[in-house]
């Protein structure tokens, strides 16, 4: 009978010690558990400031416009009126040229009974001018509709390497392109006939990248064995060796007027050469991975390079030093083009193609429509952009309106695996009417614009896109 009575005495401290920390805890967290919670003034008036920022943003630089009185003591003549359908005095008159300035202006009226009449003596009218600038802004937010582009079709197929083809380069005279792949030759092709002239051997690891001078017959190629060489194509024979690269070498590129040699590649460095000396001018490092594309520009000493660590930059070719880094791409940048006459360039990973403006690299626009990984840009001056992709695909766009126009599937050849139809490589030659494609069934393709295509049998289908503006 003690030990039960004990146990009931704890069992009852127990509950009260419970129902006291319970108490305690209602009062302290929830005392006033049925009242509103009073909003916080700081929080509030911040999201009200950058929901005003955001959605009236445009029109802080407009001035602030005073309605003006005007039109007052004009005699309305009753036989200018323009009346209703049914005698109906008009809503709006349009304002004379003397009040407005030339200005765009809106004369608004009261509505009138059917019945009733203008009043033939003076009244007073308010002219609420629309501003310019608000026009323009609307005008701008239009959409723009794409230039008419005639559709491509395949023309000539190309057999003779044993290996991917990776690269492509057309000679500046039109008449002859060189072609390089993981086969590890070099071959140069007739462009007008397709028939080989030349193969080059002398890599020993696959051809990541070619360019041809302007001014000299050399030719430069860079490999996976850490290689930059330069041939001389009179004696077809290597005259100069690059040294510097720390591992393979995946791009190369020549400047449009000086004798400078660019390349990029594993280690994550562009190297500036002086083509005749063979002396590294600069080695601009900055990318934390694998450098795929470089471009340079005539217009101002500046290059451009794209990397697998999902950068664009934009370096200085006098300091050698890196003045932007345009980081929207969320791949790794595969591949860049430039445009030949405007001061803009195009840039490719596998999430999308985006199109920039140089020298600050500002950003214009995308070209949606790819869902695999884009190999290879190439750009003409008809405004045709070409895009080839992972899966085989060939997309052609229009540059200035980002529209795609033509969607075309590369068809692998016999011998060659249905996956075998990446297009690793696209340029247009001199003339810009021609596309040469180098692709994964080893062959390289010839398209050209449909000659009998006018706008009345290939119209362009254009529906603009409500989509959100993405970066």
């Amino acid at each position: 009978i003690f030990f039960s009575s004990m146990s009931k005495r704890k069992e009852e401290a127990l509950r009260s010690f419970v129902a006291r920390t319970l108490k305690r805890s209602r009062d302290l967290f929830i005392n006033q558990h049925g009242a509103k919670v009073e909003p916080y003034q700081p929080a509030k008036k911040v999201k009200l400031d950058i929901k005003t920022r955001t959605e009236y943003g445009m029109l802080s630089d407009l001035k602030e416009q005073t309605p003006l009185l005007a039109m007052a003591n004009i005699q309305v003549s009753a036989k200018k009126l323009i009346t209703g359908p049914q005698g109906e005095a008009p809503l709006a008159l349009p304002a004379p040229t003397s009040t407005a300035s030339g200005s765009n202006a809106l004369v608004t009226v009261p509505n009138a009974p059917a019945a009733a009449k203008l009043p033939a003596k003076s009244s007073n009218l308010q002219v609420l001018p629309v501003p310019a600038s608000l026009l323009a802004a609307q005008q701008r937010a239009k959409h723009r509709e794409p230039q008419w582009h005639a559709p491509w079709k395949l023309m000539k197929v190309i057999s003779g390497h044993t290996g991917w083809v990776r690269t492509i380069a057309v000679d500046h005279t039109n008449e002859w392109f060189a072609t390089g792949g993981d086969d590890r030759v070099i071959k140069i092709w007739d462009l007008a006939s397709s028939q080989l002239k030349l193969t080059l051997t002398g890599h020993i690891s696959a051809v990541k990248g070619l360019a041809i001078s302007k001014t000299s017959p050399y030719l430069f190629s860079v490999a996976d064995d850490k290689m930059v060489k330069c041939w001389d194509l009179e004696t077809n024979q290597v005259i100069r060796h690059y040294h510097g690269h720390l591992s393979g070498v995946y791009s190369c590129a020549l400047h449009p007027r000086l004798d400078i040699l660019f390349s990029g590649g594993r280690d994550g460095t562009v190297r500036v050469w002086d083509m005749r000396t063979k002396n590294q001018i600069h080695c601009m490092a900055g990318h934390n991975h694998t450098v795929h594309t470089i471009a340079a520009q005539a217009a101002e000493p500046q290059v451009i390079s794209g990397s697998q660590d999902c950068t664009i930059r934009l370096w200085d070719l006098r300091k050698g030093q890196s003045l932007k880094t345009l980081t929207n791409h969320k791949k790794g940048v595969r591949c860049i083009a430039l445009h030949p006459v405007e001061y803009t360039f195009a840039s490719c990973s596998a999430d999308n193609i985006k199109k920039w403006k140089c020298p600050q690299g500002d950003f214009m626009h995308n070209f949606r429509g790819h869902e695999t990984i884009v190999h290879s840009l190439a750009v003409n001056e008809d405004g045709v952009l070409v895009s080839g992709g992972d899966n085989g695909t060939i997309k052609l766009w229009d540059w200035a309106t980002g529209h795609l126009f033509q969607d075309m599937d590369t068809i692998a050849q016999p011998g060659s695996l249905e996956a075998e139809a990446a297009v690793f490589a696209a340029v247009f030659d001199q003339s810009g009417t021609r596309l040469l494609t180098g692709e994964a069934d080893k062959t390289i393709k010839i398209w050209r614009e449909d000659p009998d295509a006018t706008p009345q049998t290939h119209p362009t289908r254009f529906q603009p896109e409500m989509v959100p503006k993405r970066y």
